[in-house]
């Protein structure tokens, strides 16, 4: 079996590596904390056409799959991009799959941000991901697949994992998309996507908040030996790279069951979800607590990988319910007599 990247892959990885590790510095990424969103940075993302890599050619993307995106995805955890990513990939995808031309080609143009609202109840009820900075959200309200326009009254939900929450009660614009049963499939597979470039965000955060941590430990000595030298400090660093290792390989295989039409893909995607949130927090919190107290201090760039760590993967779902949402989609829901339907798309 191959788990190697193709060579076009590889490029993809390289390129978006090279881009956010110089648009994506520690103090751009301090400079955005205040709403969680860097324009300039979105700027050249559009440039590059990373919303259109999973998009068919036939309607101006690049016909590539998941997989690309999710390196994509990768890179930008890697750096902590201050740019939404996974729910307007996902939203992109979804335009495509309900022949919403006109505002795809907005989006692609980077005319607009197109999110998505990933629970099933009203849009009003729901606190947004990127409600702070989309110009329009994909939802799913009553037996409809819905484009609501943003309201005028949108304000910015300040949190300490600098995300862009907004609510959106006003709601004066939509457009329907899609009805009935097709609709409540193509949001599922949607949602799914989300699940699955979040949780390669999250590896990419775990893969640099261990890099942080093993380079401080390096430096730092006690009773003049490095810590690192020390099993408290190098055992839990080597259990957190043996995680993000497999989380990565559990997330491609996600992304290859999605394209694949696996029916396995939804559990999958939601493992893939709640391995990746468990593997950044760990990865994160140790390489902080190896700091001692300075690991708390605004200075250190670790603590801003902490606080990602938790909010972005509470931005979609607690981690912790997901857990039930793994069982439903395996086993089947509580009463019932075999794997639930792959049209379940609640987050936990």
């Amino acid at each position: 079996m191959n788990l190697g990247l193709t060579q076009e892959q590889e490029a993809v990885r390289e390129v978006f590596a090279a881009l956010f590790a110089k648009e994506s510095p520690p103090e751009r990424v301090r400079a955005a904390e205040p709403v969680g969103h860097d324009p300039a940075l979105w700027g050249h993302l559009i440039a590059t056409g990373a919303l259109g890599v999973a998009v068919p050619e036939a309607v101006g993307g690049a016909g590539a799959g998941l997989l690309e995106v999710a390196l994509i995805a990768e890179e930008a955890g890697r750096r902590l991009a201050a740019v939404p990513f996974a729910e307007p990939v996902s939203a992109a995808r979804l335009l495509v799959a309900c022949g919403a031309t006109e505002l795809l080609n907005l989006v692609l143009a980077g005319a607009v941000i197109v999110s998505l609202a990933t629970k099933p109840v009203p849009l009003a009820d729901q606190l947004l991901a990127d409600g702070a900075v989309a110009d329009f959200v994909l939802a799913f309200d009553g037996d409809r697949l819905v484009a609501a326009g943003r309201p005028d009254d949108v304000r910015h939900l300040p949190n300490l994992g600098s995300v862009p929450f907004a609510r959106w009660q006003a709601i004066t614009s939509e457009v329907v998309l899609s009805d009935g049963a097709t609709a409540k499939r193509l949001f599922a597979r949607a949602v799914d996507e989300v699940r699955v470039l979040r949780a390669a965000a999250l590896i990419g955060l775990a893969a640099q908040a261990i890099e942080i941590g093993a380079a401080y430990a390096r430096e730092r000595r006690a009773f003049t030996i490095p810590i690192g030298s020390y099993q408290a400090v190098a055992h839990p660093l080597a259990d957190a790279l043996v995680s993000k290792d497999g989380g990565q390989l559990l997330t491609w295989k996600a992304c290859w069951a999605a394209d694949a039409g696996e029916p396995k893909a939804p559990a999958l995607a939601s493992m893939a979800f709640a391995f990746a949130a468990d593997t950044a927090y760990h990865a994160a919190q140790h390489s902080l607590h190896l700091h001692g107290g300075y690991g708390f201090m605004a200075e250190q760039d670790i603590q801003l990988y902490y606080r990602r760590a938790m909010g972005w993967a509470t931005a979609f779902a607690d981690p912790r319910r997901e857990l039930h949402v793994i069982a439903d989609r395996t086993l089947g829901p509580v009463g019932s007599i075999g794997p639930q339907e792959s049209t379940d798309w609640e987050a936990g």
